[in-house]
């Protein structure tokens, strides 16, 4: 597939980290990454992360390249928490109420959960499960059942599989509420319409930009209203196989510069 010259068309990409730019089951930032981003900055193009990771789990070696290229502005838990800065352009809490239902459920079901907050992961039991789906992420988080309380939380982590996934459905306790799965483990539950989509379109109307002024590059499920909304999207060549029908191109697997090479046959970067 031929890819055409966008130079004069995109003023702002948005990024995924892992297995985008972020290699998770290595704990490695492709090398690539950081002189692409230098070079659209020198371009006068925008970056953006676009990420399912709360702040606060970001990896170590991201957020060392975040603060190096001066990166402000995130789209975070797949749209939940949006901002530039320290702006708050959008955030959209889980209530109370639901929260407080969904882990009565959980508890008698005897299935381990998670909070996510803006600074804060909280768990409710370190069980083998759990560790082994979220510690793939982060190991920054508490144990704290009651997390929910007392703090702001814009998405909850219940560990469970596939085989688990009617009994939960059938409890009918996701009103205005959605699951993602990103995990053979987990999935997310957030607000019905959440996704990186309201954080992007956010972001575009902050500074004035059309939807056909924006790239995206990523790789999972979350990522597909991402691709709805943003007038380029490119999926990496170890995409799941749903995200790469929507997608507009496929570039390379993220270990083989799939990010910088696209950039560069696109005209973005030099």
């Amino acid at each position: 597939m031929t890819i055409p010259n966008f130079r004069d068309q995109i003023k702002i990409v948005f990024f995924d980290i892992d297995d985008t730019l972020f290699v998770r089951s290595k704990d490695l930032l492709v090398k690539s990454v950081q002189p692409a981003i230098q070079k659209l900055h020198a371009n006068g193009i925008k970056t953006v992360i676009a990420t399912g990771r709360s702040r606060c789990s970001f990896p170590q070696k991201l957020n060392q390249m975040l603060i190096e290229e001066q990166m402000d502005t995130f789209v975070t838990i797949n749209g939940q928490f949006t901002y530039h800065k320290d702006h708050i352009l959008t955030h959209y809490p889980i209530d109370t109420g639901k929260l407080q239902k969904l882990t009565e459920f959980f508890e008698q079901q005897d299935i381990a959960y998670g909070f996510v907050g803006h600074q804060q992961i909280a768990v409710s039991a370190k069980t083998t499960m759990l560790q082994g789906a979220l510690n793939s992420v982060t190991t920054n988080y508490i144990v704290d059942k009651n997390f929910f309380k007392n703090n702001v939380v814009y998405q909850m982590l219940p560990f469970y599989n596939l085989q688990q996934e009617p009994t939960v459905l059938a409890a009918n306790l996701l009103d205005g509420l959605k699951t993602v799965r990103w995990h053979e483990n987990s999935v997310d539950i957030l607000d019905a319409d959440g996704s990186k989509a309201r954080g992007i379109n956010a972001v575009l109307q902050h500074f004035g930009l059309q939807i056909e002024n924006a790239m995206a590059f990523g790789d999972g499920l979350n990522d597909v209203e991402m691709f709805q909304t943003v007038g380029v999207g490119v999926a990496m060549g170890n995409a799941h196989d749903t995200l790469k029908e929507k997608a507009d191109y496929i570039t390379d697997h993220v270990e083989e510069h799939g990010v910088y090479n696209f950039l560069q046959k696109s005209g973005l970067i030099d």
